[in-house]
C-alpha cells in the first residue's frame, strides 16, 4: 500500500495548509489544516478534513465494513450500519487519540442482538487494523443500536 501527500499551500491556493492524499490505488483525498488566528500563514482555511479527522473517518470505515462483512457472511440480513466516532485527544504534543468511543447503529431485519455484539467485537480483536492500531494509545469503547427493518 502506499499514498503520497503533496502540500498544495505553496501553489497559491487558498489554503496555506492544504494538501492532497493520492492513493496507491488511484483516488483523491484533499486535507487542510485548522485555522490559525494568531498566524493564519500557518493555519489552514477549513476547506477539507484535518488529518487527524481522516484518521478517525479510516478507522470508522474499517471496522464498518468488518461489522457489515461479518454479518453478510453469518447469513443475516443487515440493510444498513453507521458508526459514530467520538474521541479524546492528548493535550500536548503529540496529541494522539487517548479515548474512542464508536456507536454503532445496525439496520436489518431479525439480526439477533448477539450477532452484531460479536460482529464488533470480532472487528476490534481481530480484524480491523486501523482500530487495533490506535488501541495502542486509546482506550477504545463501543456500543451499538439495533433497528429491525
Amino acid at each position: 500500500m502506499e499514498c503520497t501527500v503533496t502540500w498544495t499551500g505553496a501553489s497559491g491556493t487558498r489554503s496555506a495548509m492544504g494538501f492532497v492524499a493520492e492513493t496507491g490505488s488511484g483516488h483523491v483525498l484533499a486535507m487542510d489544516g485548522a485555522p490559525d488566528a494568531n498566524k493564519p500563514e500557518n493555519g489552514g482555511a477549513n476547506l477539507a478534513p484535518r488529518p487527524m479527522e481522516t484518521v478517525l473517518a479510516g478507522t470508522g470505515g474499517c471496522t464498518a465494513y468488518d461489522v457489515v462483512l461479518i454479518l453478510k457472511r453469518g447469513r443475516h440480513d443487515v440493510r444498513g450500519c453507521s458508526v459514530k466516532l467520538t474521541s479524546e485527544r492528548a493535550a500536548v504534543d503529540p496529541k494522539v487519540f487517548t479515548k474512542i468511543h464508536m456507536h454503532f447503529t445496525v439496520t436489518g431485519k431479525g439480526v439477533p442482538a448477539s450477532a452484531v455484539e460479536r460482529a464488533i467485537a470480532m472487528s476490534h480483536e481481530k480484524y480491523c487494523s486501523a482500530s487495533i492500531m490506535l488501541a495502542k494509545t486509546a482506550e477504545i469503547t463501543t456500543s451499538f443500536d439495533l433497528v429491525d427493518a
